[in-house]
């Protein structure tokens, strides 16, 4: 269940983010455009240490850039970076969800990105702007007990799980910043009145809430719930940590065709317009860009690679199969609505 900790940590989070209030949405130049030179780079992190450490060090051993990196929060990062304004140390913004990336965007702090760095990602998984640009794919999925249910006992909707039969075995991550990202969607698709709806419904229903992705994941595995709201590779993850096969592992995971549960969102990257070092930015940009660094999202994260040529896991549907509800991530950027909307739901 989630924890007091986690409790504190969102009110933290809905004041901060506060400050993303409306503003200007156009990315400003960069103050320079010096490659090759810069020699260090200051990153704030809003993805976890596990996935972006990897990473930061293959590209240190490839360029010579010492890197910073600060990790926390997405949301309270990017309410961070707005209170910072110009006076940010940070380089690059490394968001989990196109959603903060869009709040920081708002306030025009982003520079525009080159336009064949956004070339190599299509355009549903960056700025329409140009201010950032996606740099893996994480697709929401129904985690579920293969040992309790079968494909065909499966919700073709996640709308379904507020009905009688699921009451009390289905859990969710309200805290979490891929699961609000995902409530934002749902209510650029469907509306805030249905989306609340569902809120409420869940709450009614039974819904169990924990802290992670990957603490729900497990809780199928033990048998608390049967049914779970989560991103797809946490359960690859899993399965690959522990060194089995997928036909093995007790949990497996459902794309609902069209729906809003099947959503794929962008872990994402833009380059601050203050940013001391844009060129070390900029190489950093290209790194994470690359065949190299795609296949590391790929291999190791269990994420779709957003450029061509760089396969999924060949347990997962291509991404270009997803049948995903159609919606812009550039319209993600209400992250202060949706936490306002799970509040009068009373999900938070």
């Amino acid at each position: 269940m989630i924890s007091t900790r986690a409790a504190g940590l969102l009110a933290i989070v809905t004041a901060s983010l506060a400050f993303a209030g409306c503003g200007d949405d156009d990315p400003k130049p960069a103050k320079t455009a010096s490659t090759g030179q810069d020699k260090q780079l200051t990153i704030y992190s809003g993805r976890e240490e596990e996935y972006v450490a990897p990473l930061v060090e293959r590209f240190e051993k490839a360029t010579g850039v010492k890197t910073e990196v600060r990790y926390g929060d997405t949301a309270e990062l990017a309410a961070t970076l707005i209170e910072e304004g110009d006076r940010s140390p940070a380089d690059l913004f490394f968001a989990q969800d196109a959603g903060a990336l869009g709040a920081v965007q708002r306030k025009s702090l982003f520079a525009t990105l080159p336009a064949k760095t956004l070339n190599l990602v299509p355009a549903r998984y960056r700025s329409r702007d140009g201010a950032w640009v996606g740099t893996s794919g994480r697709a929401r999925v129904l985690a579920y007990d293969k040992r309790e249910l079968k494909t065909s006992e499966l919700p073709s909707t996640v709308y379904d799980l507020v009905k009688p039969e699921w009451k009390g075995k289905v859990g969710w991550a309200p805290t979490n910043a891929s699961f609000q990202s995902f409530v934002t969607a749902m209510r650029k698709v469907d509306g805030d009145e249905k989306a609340k709806a569902w809120l409420e419904g869940m709450k009614a229903n039974d819904a169990q809430a924990y802290e992670k992705n990957s603490i729900l994941r497990d809780a199928i595995k033990d048998g608390e719930v049967q049914i779970g709201l989560i991103n797809h590779y946490y359960v690859l993850e899993a399965i690959a940590e522990e060194g089995g096969k997928v036909q093995d592992y007790p949990v497996a995971v459902n794309f609902p065709d069209g729906d809003i549960g099947s959503f794929v969102n962008a872990a994402g990257i833009g380059i601050l317009a203050g940013a001391d070092h844009a060129g070390a930015a900029q190489a950093f940009v290209d790194y994470v860009l690359s065949a190299a660094g795609q296949k590391y999202f790929a291999d190791d994260v269990k994420e779709y690679a957003l450029i061509d040529g760089v396969p999924a896991d060949p347990s997962l549907p291509a991404l270009s199969s997803i049948k995903q509800p159609d919606i812009d991530l550039s319209d993600l950027d209400d992250l202060q609505g949706t936490l306002d909307l799970m509040q009068d739901a009373g999900v938070l």
